[in-house]
């Protein structure tokens, strides 16, 4: 199977997908571009923890997926936010799916029983994706970021397993 766990061989690619998401998107709140190490750091922190999936294919990372907390009390510790980035060239391929159907069950294996994915909206993408796998919008936060000159609206979509 294409999906595997994530290990440090693999940082480069994924800041070159994420990189992209940041310079010419709103998918990402974050406007400077992440360093290998940087993303280095994340992995090790939320891999602590929850899993770090990638979707590899002929050595070419073509997307993954992660959890991270959500929260830091400690009645959250069932509570997971979930991702998915995929190369842009392979959008709309069904590999976020896949990772993400990987992702759900290594989740529940551990437990979690709420996961939560933040999403900017409009997104259509995205939403669909996670109305796919029974996410459900539940909030919606207006005007809550700026990137590129204008103010961004976020949602929040959960699923509970």
């Amino acid at each position: 199977m294409p999906i595997r766990t994530c290990t440090t061989h693999d940082i480069p690619a994924i800041c070159n997908i994420y990189n992209h998401y940041i310079a010419h998107t709103v998918i990402t709140f974050e406007e400077a571009p992440v360093s290998v190490m940087e993303m280095q750091q994340r992995v090790a922190i939320h891999t602590q923890q929850f899993p770090w999936l990638v979707y590899e294919d002929e050595g070419k990372i073509l997307g993954y997926a992660y959890a991270s907390k959500w929260k830091d009390r400690s009645a959250y510790k069932h509570t997971a936010e979930v991702t998915v980035y995929l190369h842009p060239d392979y959008c709309s391929k069904g590999i976020g799916s896949l990772l993400y159907k990987a992702l759900i069950e290594q989740l529940s294996a551990l437990n979690i029983h709420a996961l939560l994915a933040c999403i900017a909206i409009p997104n259509t993408a995205s939403e669909r994706i996670h109305e796919q796998f029974g996410f459900r919008q539940v909030a919606h936060f207006r005007e809550v970021g700026f990137k590129f000159g204008r103010w961004l609206d976020v949602g929040y979509w959960q699923k509970n397993i």
